[in-house]
Parts: C-alpha cells; sequence; structure tokens
C-alpha cells in the first residue's frame, strides 16, 4: 500500500511541477505581465507614432489596479510594449459590472486618425465592447488618458468579437438588439468620424431576424473583412457546435436593402460552409491568394482562397467533441470545402487531465506580411499557443508551441458540483495576436497574465524575418 501511496504522490507531484514551469519548441518568452490578474480575452497591438502599444480586453470580474489603488472592474488594459522586454501599463478602464462573461469589456479594436477618411488626422481610436450592454469608442491618442467618445450602440442583450475596417471606417458589431431572435446578430455602422457613429443596418441569418418564425439559427460569434478591395466578409456562426462559416459581399450588405427580411438578409450571401452538430466556427481567418506549388502546373494554376477556422472549446477536461482547426479551400465562393484539419495531440501532454479547457479557441487575426499566409498562431487553452506552418493548406504542421507557466494568481477550473466537485489549477491561454515585428501576444483566461513570444530556431524560417 505505502508503494502505491508514493507512487500516486509522485504522480501527483510531477502533474504539478510540468505547470510550474513553461513548456516550449522553437518558442521563447520575451517579456509578460500580470495584467494585474484580470482574465484575459483580446489584445490587439497597434503602433502609435514611435510606440507599439497593447490593448487588452477581459472577461467580467473585479480586482485592485496597481495604478491607482482602487478596486476596479475588469475592463480595458493599455501597455506600452515598445520594448517587449518591459511591458509598462499605462491605464486600466473599468467596464461592466459582473463576472466572467456577463461584465468586463472583451472585445478591442484600435484605428488611427491619419487612417479612417473622416476622422482627425493626429488622433487614435479605440473601439470597444462595455460588457454585453454596448458598444464604445475610445480617444486614445495619449494611451495614459484614454476618453470616451462616443457610444455607437447601447441597451444590447450581447456582444462580442467584432471588427472594424481602418481605411473605410465601417465597423461590424457583434451585438443582441431587442426584438432579434438570437443573443448574437451584427450591426454595421459607418465609425468614419468617430465621434459621430452612423447606424448602416442590421443584418443576421434569415430566421433570426424580429417576426421570424421556426428555429432560430446557431448565432453569431465573430467576423474578418478582406475591406473594399476584397468585398467579402467571412462571417463566423456558433463556437462549439452547429457551426456555419458564410461569405458575404461586402459592397451589397452595406449598401443593399436594410429592411431585415428573408430574401434582403440571404442577398449579400456568396457561400456558406455548413459543419457538424459538434463543430464551431469561432473565428474565420481568410488567407487569400495562396500559391500552392503543387498545383503550379494544373489547368487551373496553383492560386487557391482558402478560410481557416477555428472553434471553442467550452467544457473542462474534454468533456466535449474535441475543438479543433479546420481549413477551407473557398476557391469556388459557392461551394466551399473542408480539406484539411489539425489538433494538438492530447497525449503529448496528457491535456485532457490537466484541468480546465483543452482544445482550441482562436486563431491570430493580423494580416501583417511577417506571418499572413505562412504562419499562423492557434490559442489552444490548457495547451498554450501552437503556431502552425500552413504554407501547404492541405497539411498544415505544428512548428512551435508555448505553454506559460502557471502562477499564484492562476485560477483554478471545476468539473462537477457538491460532493463530487474536483477542481485543478491550469493555463488557459485564451486568444493571441502578432505585430509586424515578428512578436506574439497572448494571454490567459485563468488570470495568469500577458506573454509575449518569439518564434526561434527552425520555425523562424517559415516567416518573413
Amino acid at each position: 500500500m505505502r508503494v502505491h501511496w508514493i507512487a500516486a504522490c509522485f504522480a501527483l507531484s510531477t502533474s504539478a511541477l510540468a505547470q510550474d514551469a513553461p513548456e516550449k519548441s522553437n518558442m521563447d518568452l520575451v517579456g509578460s505581465d500580470a495584467l494585474q490578474a484580470r482574465s484575459a480575452y483580446q489584445p490587439t497591438i497597434a503602433k502609435q507614432g514611435d510606440r507599439w502599444i497593447l490593448y487588452v480586453g477581459h472577461h467580467g470580474g473585479k480586482s485592485v489596479n496597481p495604478l491607482t489603488g482602487n478596486a476596479e472592474d475588469n475592463g480595458t488594459s493599455i501597455l506600452d510594449v515598445t520594448d517587449p522586454r518591459h511591458p509598462k501599463p499605462l491605464f486600466h478602464i473599468p467596464g461592466e459590472p459582473g463576472s466572467g462573461e456577463s461584465g468586463g469589456a472583451q472585445m478591442v479594436r484600435v484605428c488611427a486618425g491619419a487612417t479612417l477618411p473622416n476622422a482627425d488626422k493626429s488622433r487614435f481610436y479605440m473601439l470597444r465592447t462595455f460588457g454585453n450592454l454596448g458598444h464604445e469608442v475610445w480617444d486614445v491618442t495619449d494611451p495614459s488618458k484614454p476618453a470616451l467618445l462616443s457610444t455607437p450602440s447601447k441597451g444590447l442583450k450581447g456582444t462580442h468579437k467584432s471588427f472594424w475596417e481602418c481605411d473605410t471606417g465601417i465597423a461590424y458589431l457583434v451585438s443582441g438588439v431587442e426584438g432579434w431572435r438570437t443573443r448574437r446578430m451584427t450591426q454595421v455602422f459607418d465609425l468614419s468620424d468617430p465621434a459621430k457613429p452612423k447606424h448602416i443596418r442590421d443584418f443576421g441569418l434569415p430566421g433570426q431576424q424580429p417576426g421570424a418564425t421556426g428555429p432560430v439559427p446557431t448565432e453569431l460569434h465573430g467576423m474578418i473583412s478582406s475591406g473594399p478591395k476584397g468585398n467579402r466578409i467571412f462571417f463566423g456562426y456558433g463556437t462549439n457546435k452547429s457551426g456555419i462559416m458564410q461569405i458575404v459581399d461586402r459592397d451589397k450588405l452595406i449598401n443593399g436593402p436594410k429592411e431585415p427580411t428573408d430574401a434582403n438578409l440571404r442577398a449579400p450571401e456568396v457561400g456558406r460552409l455548413e459543419l457538424p452538430p459538434s463543430i464551431g466556427a469561432h473565428t474565420t481567418f481568410p488567407m487569400l491568394g495562396m500559391d500552392v506549388p503543387e498545383f503550379a502546373k494544373d489547368q487551373w494554376g496553383g492560386k487557391r482562397d482558402f478560410a481557416l477556422i477555428v472553434d471553442e472549446s467550452l467544457v473542462n477536461e474534454c468533456q466535449e467533441a474535441r475543438q479543433m482547426v479546420w481549413i477551407a479551400d473557398i476557391s469556388a465562393e459557392a461551394k466551399p470545402f473542408n480539406v484539411s484539419s489539425w489538433t494538438v495531440p492530447e497525449a503529448s501532454g496528457n491535456f485532457c487531465s490537466r484541468g480546465g479547457r483543452f482544445g482550441s479557441h482562436s486563431s491570430n487575426e493580423s494580416m501583417a506580411p511577417v506571418f499572413y499566409k505562412r504562419v499562423v498562431f492557434i490559442a489552444f487553452f490548457n495547451a498554450g499557443v501552437r503556431a502552425l506552418d500552413v504554407r501547404d493548406p492541405y497539411h498544415p504542421k505544428e512548428i512551435g508551441y508555448y505553454i506559460p507557466a502557471i502562477n499564484e494568481k492562476t485560477d483554478k477550473r471545476c468539473v462537477g458540483s457538491g460532493a463530487t466537485e474536483r477542481c485543478k489549477v491550469a493555463i488557459q491561454t485564451n486568444n493571441v495576436d502578432v505585430d509586424e515585428r515578428g512578436y506574439v501576444y497572448i494571454v490567459d483566461r485563468a488570470n495568469t497574465g500577458l506573454h509575449i513570444l518569439e518564434l526561434t530556431g527552425e520555425a523562424r524560417k517559415a516567416a518573413k524575418f
């Protein structure tokens, strides 16, 4: 018995020790920040003059802000990461009171006034959610002194990961407008002058609009636009089930009939990929005009368009279908189809037993040339961030990963309830962004903070350094 007891204790201690130190391959830590021990959702990096400023949206909760000495509801953290080895916290803007998904300010986007058509050319602007209640625009020209500028939309019942075109000012806001039959749909706004928002239209899947009948289609999660030149928007519906990737004609969406009838909601759609019941569409990242050398001599040539589809793990300790990465060929937009998939092998780290969520959540969304159409980074919860070489979209391969160490602020994750409840402390890498310098920014859902990384070794050869 004593031998078995010692063996069990050793197994538990080595499991804990595995998370007390970072695990990595071809990725190194450059710098980090605790983010005031706030649960973090979305990081967005912006170059403002000679400075690189990072904006981080948070889930609901409350923590003491060392910059003020006050307890503040989780909202938006602003950091100077010009020197990525020494991130400098500048300001925290409180968000909606509440916890988890019911508070905070999860989403954040930033545009320079010099790019926005009708803005003050000397200013910088930040778009964020205010919990689930609305959307706000802030003047962040001085990121140490942000100022609320306008509130494009309020009185909502849900928000999430919106998209803002800096070159046109058109914003696609994930919203829940009263009367619509779903928690999340799309509001399109003209924010070319961020001080004077102009509502263009509301949009969603037929059956979600007011007055519709029958089953309600899967709710929206987010979208990514290719802008006026590409004239396409890629919508992702669903998180871990019944996902839909929808390809929309941008011009028809903005300029088409506004009344949300079935016909008007169908009109901008040029294609969709409906996924099985166990697969969602959290992130739909376009990778357009990719060269596929294998087909260079074929009749249709070697150019193809693809969409990287990432679904989100929602349930702790693998008590759901595996959420992972899918790549769809969308060259024939009306008939997209899946050509490959990828996941972290569970046995490579015994991830189902580590605690918390194991599975994909999101990819980076930056189209900066350093990585675009070459390397994508996938937030994989307790498996950290994974770097994928996608130059051959039919055979994506992992070239690096980084799993941060837990710290004293890392929050527990539980399964079961009452007498059967069990809890573990585990990394929960939530979202990822990259900048044009090649740095990778990951943030943690379980309060472990921000980690700034870089590719090393053989993995650097896949990027355009």
